[in-house]
């Protein structure tokens, strides 16, 4: 059952999600899921220790997405006035494993590993290409939600200008999502932003490599680190 929140940077909003995780581990579920990616996502930093639920829950998914990560489904929950949604939505489990089991039949019949196309092979792929076509079906590419850590050089970097640096960068396939700041220590915060690929169309690697780390972006980053990957 889907579960809603509202006014998560008020503390009548904080209250109730307090008093929500007062009787749970997680927000849906007995294990960590994108449900509680979302809400973490949607919190501006950690909260106070009088929250003693929520405090203790944000420690908690903060360590693992910093450890392991989380690839629990969840069962969707929405931040009213909030919408990374497009970042850590999770479709229907019958429709990713089609898509799957699409990409796996596409990729067996479409790679050669041992040399160039045979005549034969040639063919086939131009009967499937025509067969497409004449469904008028559309191959579906995989998606992923990913979390990642931007760090300045110092603190005396301007953090607005940094975010606005890393939206800045546009690829195909690439989806900037919702961000917040978090502390690091000495007065420098750290920029923590979501983000969805296109599994055919974006490398994370190559994102932060070519363009996260070179001229003009770096000018305000000085590095990135992936702290969270998940498929959805």
């Amino acid at each position: 059952m889907a579960v809603t929140f509202s006014d998560m940077g008020s503390a009548a909003g904080l209250k109730k999600l307090d008093e929500y995780l007062l009787t749970r581990s997680y927000i849906s579920g007995y294990q960590a899921s994108k449900d509680d990616i979302t809400v973490y996502a949607a919190l501006s930093g950690a909260p106070s220790s009088s929250y003693v639920n929520v405090s203790r829950w944000y420690n908690h998914i903060d360590a693992l997405l910093r450890i392991s990560g989380v690839s629990g489904e969840g069962c969707g929950v929405t931040i009213e006035g909030f919408a990374p949604t497009e970042a850590i939505a999770t479709p229907p489990a019958e429709d990713s494993k089609a898509a799957a089991a699409e990409d796996d039949d596409d990729d067996d019949d479409d790679v050669d590993l041992f040399g160039e196309e045979t005549e034969e092979e040639k063919k086939a792929a131009e009967e499937r290409a025509a067969a497409v076509k004449a469904s008028g079906k559309k191959k579906e590419s995989g998606k992923s939600s990913v979390l990642l850590d931007v760090k300045p050089w110092d603190d005396e970097t301007d953090m607005k200008k940094l975010e606005e640096a890393v939206r800045s960068v546009h690829m195909d396939g690439l989806h900037w999502g919702a961000c917040k700041l978090v502390p690091v220590g000495y007065g420098i915060k750290k920029l923590q932003i979501m983000l969805t690929i296109v599994d055919d169309l974006v490398s994370v690697d190559t994102l932060i490599e070519e363009h996260l780390t070179t001229e003009p972006v770096n000018e305000y980053v000085q590095s990135c680190d992936i702290v969270a990957f998940n498929k959805i």
